[in-house]
């Protein structure tokens, strides 16, 4: 067998966080090999955020043109689907090629390896015959895939994922769509608004179970409107498709539908990651990492498999702590060759490149910043569209903590009440009434993820309450109803 080759680092999965930091590392000097099986820059770019963003702004614009005969007169409105599927083919994703993102990276000094890698023992990973060492450490990011229930029928049906839903060319007549969570409400309003008959099942009791029930009633109300059919507390029990269309059993009913959109969730697949050769247990949800994304010695990992959110913009933020320790070990590595008079183990450049672990993210010398999620925000992009951080109500509530609850409707607002067509929504702020600080918020209207920004920084700077409550909000605007919010905490 061949003896390993000897690399700084390896990443292991080239999905939104683990390009950040192959890119980045390999900018910095280090010689980097990133190993991905799929698609460089992973779901987001290709199956999730960008593209699914692209189907929600133009389903979003035949909803306005629809809210004219409200406002300003009348309008006529004709979906056409072809014009999102040429953008989502032509600007989104390449039709599904990755060149651009690949040669991006080699571009950076980075080695692109394509196949399946797997940890060998410590600091190595094995991509087929291939096996490397690193000698900074192992990058993981191989993220999570759909998950789907073992349901009776289900496995021998044509059933899409997110995936077959974003490449979709031509509309179905009908679609059954399991799971009332994030992905599977964006994507019902959408095929909605472009004419399709939508029918959503769900188990839990209510569509959006993470956020608050107000959102859920909120987003469920949104939905109907849009000609969407919504089942909750209905437990899927049979699939089965006769070659021409679902049927769908569960709780003594029976659904029907051209095509069957299964989004029950995402699941990291750990076992095949090779953690038993580094001593960890691979029966495991998700990859357990400490504030600095550290699996063990000189292992880190980033993204979904971690558990802290199946958000791009999380992914970002680890790569960024992921990176600046990956820095500062190499710049350590780096010192002690060059006391005992052995040359650099790392290319010239790191040393121009590597500001970021000597500063990190609060800007101490010396520092490397730990993942802090307090203050993790999330939205779903239907719409209206539903913007939340922090803890809910109920979440606080069982921590024993001493809450307070300010709630308003948008529509009782100025903004809202001049918006007037499709001004659902409100704000709900989550108060910790012995320290007099927001430790969680709900924004809900039509610039609902935009509003939650101010609450972000609220909760995650712990803004005191007095001081929020004297801050001159602009008029009039959606986040106004903030301040009104807040002289409703009780």
């Amino acid at each position: 067998m061949a003896e390993p080759e000897l690399v700084d680092v390896v990443v292991v999965g080239l999905g939104v966080g683990g390009e950040e930091v192959a890119e980045r590392l390999a900018e910095a000097g280090l010689s980097v090999v990133g190993v991905e099986r799929d698609l460089v820059g992973g779901e987001c770019p290709y199956w999730g955020c960008i593209p699914s963003k692209m189907m929600i702004r133009a389903a979003n614009a035949l909803a306005e043109a629809r809210r004219v005969d409200g406002l300003a007169g009348t309008a006529q409105v004709q979906p056409d689907w072809a014009p999102v599927a040429k953008r989502i083919r032509e600007e989104a994703t390449d039709t599904w090629d990755d060149t651009v993102a690949a040669e991006r990276f080699i571009g950076k000094g980075g080695r692109l390896v394509r196949g399946s890698g797997r940890l060998d023992g410590p600091r190595r990973v094995r991509v087929g015959d291939q096996v490397f060492e690193a000698r900074h450490g192992v990058v993981l990011g191989t993220g999570t895939r759909p998950s789907v229930p073992p349901i009776d029928g289900l496995a021998d049906t044509p059933y899409w994922t997110n995936h077959q839903a974003i490449e979709v060319e031509e509309l179905p007549e009908s679609l059954l769509v399991l799971g009332g969570g994030a992905i599977g409400l964006e994507l019902a309003q959408v095929f909605a608004r472009f004419g399709v008959r939508v029918t959503v099942v769900e188990a839990l009791d209510r569509v959006l179970a993470i956020e608050e029930p107000e959102a859920s009633e909120v987003a469920a109300a949104a939905l109907r409107a849009d000609g969407v059919e919504i089942h909750t507390g209905v437990r899927a029990e049979r699939v089965e498709h006769d070659g021409t269309r679902f049927t769908l059993r569960g709780g003594g009913a029976e659904f029907t539908a051209d095509r069957l959109l299964v989004v029950t969730g995402r699941k990291a697949h750990l076992t095949e990651l090779g953690l038993d050769t580094i001593g960890l247990d691979a029966n495991q949800r998700y990859l357990p990492v400490d504030d600095r994304l550290h699996v063990t010695d000189h292992v880190w990992a980033v993204g979904d498999l971690t558990g802290e959110g199946a958000f791009t913009h999380i992914a970002m933020y680890q790569a960024g702590i992921v990176i600046a320790d990956i820095l500062a070990t190499a710049r350590q590595a780096k010192a002690g060759a060059d006391a005992s008079g052995t040359s650099s183990v790392v290319g010239g450049a790191m040393g121009a490149s590597s500001s970021l672990a000597a500063s990190g993210s609060s800007g101490s010398a010396g520092t490397v910043p730990r993942a802090d999620y307090r203050a993790l925000p999330r939205v779903t992009f239907t719409d209206p569209e539903i913007g939340a951080v922090g803890l809910t109500e109920q979440q606080a509530r069982e921590r024993g903590i001493n809450v307070q609850v300010g709630f308003t409707k948008l529509g009782s607002s100025t903004r809202g009440w001049i918006h007037r067509v499709g001004d659902d929504g409100f704000i709900k702020l989550v108060a910790d009434a012995d320290q007099g600080v927001l430790i969680g918020a709900t924004s809900v209207g039509p610039a609902g993820g935009e509003v939650l920004s101010a609450l972000v920084v609220a909760v995650h700077a712990a803004v005191p309450l007095s001081q929020l409550r004297h801050m001159i909000y602009a008029y009039p605007t959606f986040h106004r109803a903030i301040e009104t919010a807040l002289g409703d905490l009780s």
